[in-house]
């Protein structure tokens, strides 16, 4: 993968290990030549990531609407910064700017982040690995619930098992790199089921 977009929280979390990993997964991108497709914030997860990359020499890209765009939060130190007018711009030119996709520990918008791009993927408009570094088991119970989909028929098999989790960033992004997609299955209905 040459781009990868990263979703992830503008606060840091209580636990220091959520910061020291998304500082880390900026330094192993930067070192693996991948270039960073985030949110483009100073603050929080966003700007820790950054800030590892950019330390070692990587290339970072923000995305921001320009009603965040402000002193307190935006990141200036980028190697790229583009400025759109609404959160709905901003994935749009984070998804065109990308090869796959990793999401953190965040909040609201991170998670809305991460389904429409997964629900982009189940409708066939993407092809892209989707990945979540799972840290302090963040993400634990949203696998169990997308078990519990495919279990009560609301999600198909295939699809759940295109979402790829771990805990260690080198294991996350080799089993990206080896991604292979999915044929796009046809959605459930009573006749199908």
């Amino acid at each position: 993968m040459k781009s990868i977009v990263v979703f992830c929280g503008s606060s840091e979390g209580y636990n220091e290990n959520y910061r020291e990993t998304a500082w880390n997964l900026g330094v192993l991108l930067a070192e693996r030549q991948v270039r960073i497709v985030y949110g483009g914030a100073k603050i929080g997860l966003m700007g820790a990531l950054a800030d590892g990359a950019l330390a070692h020499n990587g290339i970072v890209v923000g995305v921001i609407p320009g009603f965040l765009k402000t002193t307190e939060v935006v990141h200036e130190g980028l190697t790229q910064l583009i400025t759109v007018d609404t959160m709905h711009e901003r994935k749009l030119k984070m998804h065109e700017m990308s090869d796959g996709v990793i999401a953190m520990a965040g909040g609201w918008g991170t998670m809305e982040e991460l389904f429409e791009t997964l629900t982009w993927g189940q409708l066939g408009l993407h092809q892209k690995p989707v990945g979540i570094l799972n840290i302090n088991g963040y993400y634990d119970a949203l696998k169990a619930l997308c078990d519990t989909m495919v279990q009560d028929g609301f999600l198909q098999e295939c699809v759940n098992h295109s979402l790829i989790f771990s805990g260690d960033i080198a294991d996350l992004i080799d089993q990206m790199d080896q991604y292979q997609p999915y044929e796009t299955p046809k959605l459930i209905t009573r006749q199908t089921t």
